[in-house]
């Protein structure tokens, strides 16, 4: 086994591991309506698109490093989920 190979095959797995996260915060989500868990399934969908295509994609390609902005997207995602959960909401009277 190369290191090419076991390179994708790593990726893989973590395509599949941010699959299953993405899953479990729908479903949390679905229950209870929080936001912060759908920005989380959003967040973990958006590492996970990363992951695949630097996968299948030429290691030398010239347009591989854009693909990191997904990876950026998913962080910012995370971070504003997490302001917008502890942000004071006006009280339900």
């Amino acid at each position: 086994m190369t290191q090419a190979d076991l390179n994708t095959f790593l990726l893989g797995a973590a395509v599949m591991a941010c699959a299953v996260a993405t899953v479990f915060f729908i479903r949390f989500w679905r229950k209870t309506r929080d936001r912060l868990f759908a920005v989380f399934a959003l967040a973990f969908a958006l590492l996970g698109l990363n992951w695949l295509t630097l996968a299948v994609t030429d290691p030398n390609a010239e347009f591989r490093p854009v693909l990191y902005l997904l990876r950026l997207l998913a962080f910012v995602a995370i971070i504003l989920g997490i302001l917008d959960k502890n942000r004071d909401r006006p009280a339900r009277g």
